[in-house]
């Protein structure tokens, strides 16, 4: 490619239609970071919906990381490194591709977990480089707004001099895929073949995206590890949990003039509070809302009739959902992880006994039986992570198996270390194999019982299967597609298999239990 009077740059220089950036070489890759494909969200673009980037005419560097949405590492959960700055500006996407110029390759745009509160696209830098490396896709990763910032609903406190919007971290990442249709193809990528793909929050956006109408046409395949399918609430439980936030920041900030949350005084707190303090109050949001409203998490979209106009369950139930292949499962025991101090589901004997209280007396005995020492610990985190996770996948698997093809697995795997303390194939554990990520602490710790051996296979058993569906619309041969009669599972192992509908007994007591999904 020929730039400035005739330079040549290898590929490094690209054209987008915000401007030229210019990114960098590693070993057979090209990789463009921090590209800004939104507008700054602070200031007046606080709680808006987030407009496309202002164009720029110089080149851009693109190589390093942009900054990370505001988040509070000493909260719930651990938070984006310290050393990736934090600000408001922070609607930035990054773009891996291999190394030769060739045009038409599969795209798959990965969306970050982390409860919608803590994270980045940039937390391991080189996350996505193996499946560009061995595979030829083009990998992009996004940063999107997190906590209050884009997960609460403040539209009963919009003025008619300040509107503000809802769905908002939606609404970033439906922008992010409109600059991925737009642009990936001066990457090398195929704006016609885009696979999303996440992990537990990130999945729940897939899943989610999947029924919203702003993002038809955006991706052509997802992926969903280990989604908490139905974590969408209603406008009402949304704006309750927006009028406690507003209570607690008005105490964070210590201001006279909000503390009666009248709408105007609290639009202003909202509009000029600093984003520090915005997430401290979100931290504080989360922790109270598992006991004051088991069952559920905070941080979620909102069903706003609008930008997402129904459940997402539902969509796929009667047909209205995007008619994409779809590969989605979760983790063996997703629930053991969320104890002591990420202990956001319903894993104590109160928040158990509030779950069985909207259920009929024959249905809770059935489920119980599936959990033998209910609430005993174990016990409890099996039904908490299949409460939150493996059931509403299943569901979301068996509705959309109705009008496309779906591919249901299970992620067994797990390394002595895991197992010896307990948590086995717990939530997350599968992007250690996906990803490699074997060089981070929490990577050499899961393997340093050994393992590493079989968990690297498994992992790149998966990058074949993830990488091949991005390109076909089909995992590798031997994963049969799912369907409600006979709902055939592959199992991620130490030897891979697949079991005709397994845990079907558990499967059919939580049909009773939880009627609603």
């Amino acid at each position: 490619m020929l730039v400035g009077g005739g330079v040549r740059t290898d590929g490094l220089i690209v054209e987008t239609d915000g401007g030229p950036v210019r990114g960098a070489h590693r070993r057979g890759l090209r990789m463009w970071r921090g590209i800004p494909y939104g507008a700054d969200t602070g200031g007046p673009g606080r709680f808006r919906a987030p407009r496309p980037a202002p164009g720029w005419d110089v080149v851009r560097d693109a190589i390093d990381f942009g900054p990370v949405a505001p988040q509070n590492r000493r909260g719930q959960f651990i938070g984006a490194h310290p050393r990736l700055r934090r600000s408001e500006d922070c609607l930035s996407l990054n773009v891996t591709a291999p190394d030769e110029p060739v045009r038409g390759r599969p795209v798959m745009v990965y969306i970050h977990g982390g409860a919608y509160s803590v994270g980045s696209s940039g937390e391991y830098p080189r996350q996505g480089e193996l499946l560009v490396r061995r595979h030829g896709i083009v990998y992009v990763s996004l940063n999107y707004r997190l906590g209050a910032l884009g997960w609460l609903d403040f539209r009963a406190y919009a003025t008619a001099g300040h509107p503000i919007e809802g769905n908002l971290g939606l609404r970033d990442q439906v922008l992010a895929l409109d600059w991925v249709r737009r642009n990936v193809a001066a990457f090398g990528g195929d704006p016609d073949n885009v696979t999303l793909f996440g992990e537990s929050s990130g999945a729940n956006a897939v899943t989610t995206l999947l029924a919203v109408p702003a993002a038809e046409g955006l991706f052509h395949r997802a992926i969903a590890q280990s989604s908490p399918a139905n974590a969408v609430y209603a406008t009402d439980v949304a704006a309750r949990w927006a009028e406690e936030y507003v209570g607690v920041l008005a105490r964070l900030v210590d201001d006279d003039d909000v503390e009666s949350e009248a709408p105007d005084d609290a639009a202003v707190m909202l509009r000029t509070a600093p984003a520090t303090v915005l997430a401290a109050a979100t931290t504080m949001l989360s922790v109270r809302t598992p006991d004051e409203r088991p069952g559920t998490i905070s941080l979620a979209p909102v069903i706003d009739g609008d930008f997402l106009p129904e459940r997402p369950l539902d969509a796929f139930r009667d047909g209205r959902a995007h008619r994409v292949p779809l590969v989605i499962g979760t983790n063996d025991r997703e629930g053991s992880l969320f104890q002591g101090r990420i202990g956001i589901l319903p894993t104590t004997k109160p928040r158990i006994r509030a779950i069985f209280a909207n259920t009929r007396k024959k249905a809770r005995k059935a489920i119980k039986r599936q959990y033998p020492g209910l609430p005993e610990p174990r016990p409890a985190a099996d039904f908490a992570g299949d409460f939150t996770f493996w059931f509403p996948s299943v569901k979301v698997g068996e509705r959309q198996s109705r009008y496309a093809p779906v591919y249901f697995y299970r992620f067994d795997a797990a390394p002595p270390t895991a197992r010896l303390v307990g948590l086995d194939a717990t939530h997350g554990l599968d992007l250690f194999a996906l990803f490699e990520k074997f060089d981070t602490v929490t990577g050499s710790g899961l393997t340093v019982l050994g393992g590493r051996r079989m968990y690297r296979e498994v992992g790149r058993r998966m990058q074949a299967h993830w990488t091949a569906f991005a390109a076909t619309g089909a995992p590798l041969e031997g994963w049969p597609r799912y369907d409600e009669v006979e709902r055939r599972t592959l199992v991620f192992d130490r030897v891979d298999r697949v079991e005709a509908d397994p845990r079907g007994e558990k499967r059919l007591a939580w049909q009773e239990f939880v009627p609603h999904v």
